[in-house]
């Protein structure tokens, strides 16, 4: 199945903001605690954006690990290459990286393979898991070191509900389906244990509580703009979009005087496999 979707930069940095300041858990520290890397360790982030994830990983070593975060937007490499300069360090190299593509990496080369809420969208995912597994580094079948970890993240079904409810109930129309929670425990997960030795899945919570409407909205604009191609089943055009946007904010307002907050849970799904 095609997935024909990119996300702007600038939706996707709102959303992660939000996470940062409304979220009562850290995914950063659960992605820190189930991968442990390691100083020496060779890294690469798949869809790694303006590099957050990149970042994390050289903080957690001291600086001592060789990261790769490669991504589909220059625009975000950009701004993942200025704040590279403004830390001054060398152990980090970012590059385009199309996972529609063939990966630009030698066999057997990285200790593990990261990708937060990116690579699930890929067009044929044989391929493209293929090529993951292709790049990490093999099991040692002398010291009975286990092969390179693949780590992938995004939402699953059950993620935040009370978003998909609200919008329900301002527009009556049924929620278009999202590839990544509507395939991540099935046809991902299948995939990759196909390819990988040892395949499982990790689930991580995280409630955000919305003190007022304000945030919220903001969070749903960047959801739903109008390049957001997965929502235009409902609607046709700015006005269209406008007129929804109103909707959602008066079913979101009723729920907020009558709950005194917001409350959405993220329900992330973690498929952690080893080759």
């Amino acid at each position: 199945m095609k997935i024909n979707f990119q996300e702007t930069s600038k939706d996707l940095l709102v959303r992660i903001d939000i996470h940062e300041k409304y979220g009562l858990r850290n995914i950063d520290q659960w992605n820190l605690e189930v991968l442990n890397p390691q100083p020496g360790f060779d890294i690469l982030d798949v869809g790694c954006g303006a590099g957050k994830q990149c970042f994390l990983y050289s903080d957690y070593t001291k600086g001592q690990a060789r990261i790769v975060g490669g991504d589909v937007s220059e625009e975000l490499l950009e701004k993942a290459r200025a704040l590279l300069v403004e830390r001054g360090e060398t152990n980090i190299d970012f590059q385009f990286l199309d996972f529609n593509q063939p990966f630009a990496f030698a066999d057997n080369r990285f200790d593990f393979l990261s990708s937060a809420f990116a690579i699930y969208y890929a067009a044929d995912l044989e391929f493209t898991f293929g090529e993951a597994h292709r790049v990490l580094r093999g099991p040692d079948t002398v010291s009975g070191k286990p092969g390179g970890r693949l780590f992938v993240t995004g939402p699953l079904p059950e993620n935040k509900k009370m978003f998909y409810d609200i919008i329900t109930e301002a527009c009556g129309q049924a929620i278009p389906p999202m590839p990544g929670s509507s395939r991540f425990k099935g046809e991902i997960f299948q995939t990759i244990s196909a390819l990988f030795a040892k395949t499982e899945l990790l689930t991580f919570e995280n409630p955000l509580t919305f003190p007022e409407v304000a945030p919220f909205m903001a969070y749903v604009r960047a959801s739903l703009s109008e390049d957001r191609k997965l929502w235009t089943s409902m609607f046709s055009g700015k006005d269209e979009y406008e007129t929804l946007i109103g909707k959602i904010e008066q079913v979101a307002t009723r729920w907020f005087e009558r709950d005194g907050k917001l409350v959405m849970t993220k329900v992330v799904g973690g498929i952690l496999a080893t080759k």
